[in-house]
């Protein structure tokens, strides 16, 4: 793909993005700030399917390569969307998700493997699309996590091994690219919404597991630490508190770090995507971990994060612990 193709790309994106939000103003299909929320303007939601667009308009000029992953990204992309304009029930948000996933791995060919893998993969494809969709609530940070990821990825494809085709991954980082653009600011002109956090997730799995079924190497899962030790952290001690871990809320430690000590959201975002990025250096130049080693690694490094979180955020606030 040439410099000229890249850009025409880029601006054809740039301009369905702006069709967006002027479509958008005149529907309505906005945020409007509440109890949950990081932020205190209405601002646009939804500016995220552009993510989503980027790959489902790449037939009209490559082809049909990846059919059945782009009829799932569809309908995962369709069902939130959907939810972005007015709330869908939680069944028939599920039966899409698994039908997406179901494609993803005949994609793939999960399919093809021990009937066990396929149960674990929609178990992780699944958590995974909801902790990329949890992790968005601050301006900056899924752009800059998707920027992150995708980038590793096309960088591992490129010079380490091949594992998909390489428009495939320029497509949505090119899309990321319009999106950063509009979100990564103080005062973002739009959000991703769900259409472009859920989807998003699942583009970045359906390389992931891509990569992962090619080389045999699972180090690559700490492509996703810095969101899986926020997430799974969350979860555990929303658990301790008996509470419902499928309730909207607003306890995780990005947002910790932005409603209660003040951190300005784009210094988060960005520390965030820092900070995976050193693991994705790492993760490219060590030698592949055995099962044993890479489970003691992600135990210790949620254990050290826990310990963390409990001395920023304080036993009574985070484990509801009488002092």
């Amino acid at each position: 793909m040439n410099f000229l193709t890249l850009l025409i790309i880029f601006f054809v994106l740039f301009t369905i993005e702006l069709g967006y939000f002027k479509l958008a103003f005149k529907y309505r299909i906005i945020d409007h700030p509440n109890h949950r929320s990081s932020h205190a303007k209405i601002t646009i939601r939804g500016g995220g399917m552009i993510f989503s667009m980027a790959l489902l308009l790449s037939p009209l000029y490559y082809n049909w390569e990846y059919g059945y992953f782009l009829l799932g990204l569809f309908l995962i992309s369709l069902v939130s969307f959907i939810d972005d304009i007015k709330p869908v029930s939680h069944k028939i948000r599920i039966l899409f998700h698994l039908t997406a996933a179901a494609l993803l791995f005949y994609q793939t060919g999960i399919f093809h493997l021990p009937l066990y893998w396929a149960i674990l993969g929609f178990i992780f494809v699944i958590g995974s699309i909801n902790a990329v969709n949890f992790m968005d609530g601050i301006n900056g940070i899924t752009g800059s996590f998707g920027l992150v990821t995708l980038s590793t990825l096309y960088y591992i494809n490129k010079s380490i091994v091949v594992f998909t085709a390489e428009y495939f991954l320029i497509l949505p980082i090119l899309g990321l690219l319009v999106f950063v653009f509009f979100n990564f600011r103080k005062k973002a002109k739009c959000f991703a919404g769900d259409v472009g956090s859920v989807s998003l997730g699942f583009i970045v799995l359906f390389f992931l597991i891509e990569l992962i079924l090619k080389t045999n190497n699972l180090n690559y899962l700490f492509l996703l630490l810095v969101y899986g030790l926020d997430t799974i952290s969350t979860i555990i001690f929303r658990i301790i508190r008996k509470e419902n871990i499928f309730e909207a809320h607003r306890n995780h430690f990005y947002q910790f770090l932005v409603n209660k000590k003040r951190v300005p959201h784009l210094v988060v975002a960005g520390s965030y995507t820092i900070a995976q990025g050193i693991v994705n250096l790492i993760v490219i130049n060590i030698l592949p971990l055995s099962i044993v080693n890479l489970s003691l690694v992600m135990v210790a490094t949620m254990s050290a994060f826990i310990l963390i979180r409990i001395n920023m955020e304080g036993q009574y606030e985070i484990l509801n612990v009488k002092t």
